[in-house]
């Protein structure tokens, strides 16, 4: 008898797809409030009926953000915390930004979405999250 292999999956089901990497909104039909994480209510217009879920872009820019230099011990740090805006779907979310050193973090930097490790399921399966990656030609390789 083989032994089950746990398969790699997201920490939470209803805020990130893996293939490809998307984080998962609200939209709401009725008056067009696209919202992140996922609500069962539209915050725009209190509509209850009239949401879908949909695929959030990839591709965003830092609107705001902060260097954070204390944390509990297993935290490294400095570590960025930034608003990150994705211009395509109308979204603003909290991230962690990673790729560039905290000092050359500038406001509206281009990021991408990517996964990473954020914990371990009972059953051995790595839990995935999200943060975002510095991309473009502000980023010095």
């Amino acid at each position: 008898m083989s032994t089950p292999v746990a398969v790699d999956r997201p920490f939470r089901a209803d805020l990130l797809t893996l293939d490809p990497p998307r984080l998962q909104g609200s939209h709401c039909t009725h008056c067009a409030t696209t919202v992140f994480p996922p609500r069962d209510f539209c915050p725009g217009c209190r509509s209850g009926g009239e949401l879908q879920r949909v695929a959030l872009s990839d591709e965003g820019r830092i609107c705001s953000f902060t260097v954070v230099r204390q944390a509990p011990d297993a935290i490294d740090v400095p570590y960025v915390l930034a608003q990150i805006d994705l211009p395509a779907d109308g979204v603003r979310l909290m991230a962690t930004v990673v790729g560039a050193e905290p000092e050359d973090v500038v406001l509206d930097m281009r990021v991408n979405l990517e996964t990473c490790p954020f914990g371990t399921a009972d059953d051995g399966a790595v839990l995935l999250g999200y943060r975002f990656r510095a991309t473009g030609a502000e980023v010095a390789a």
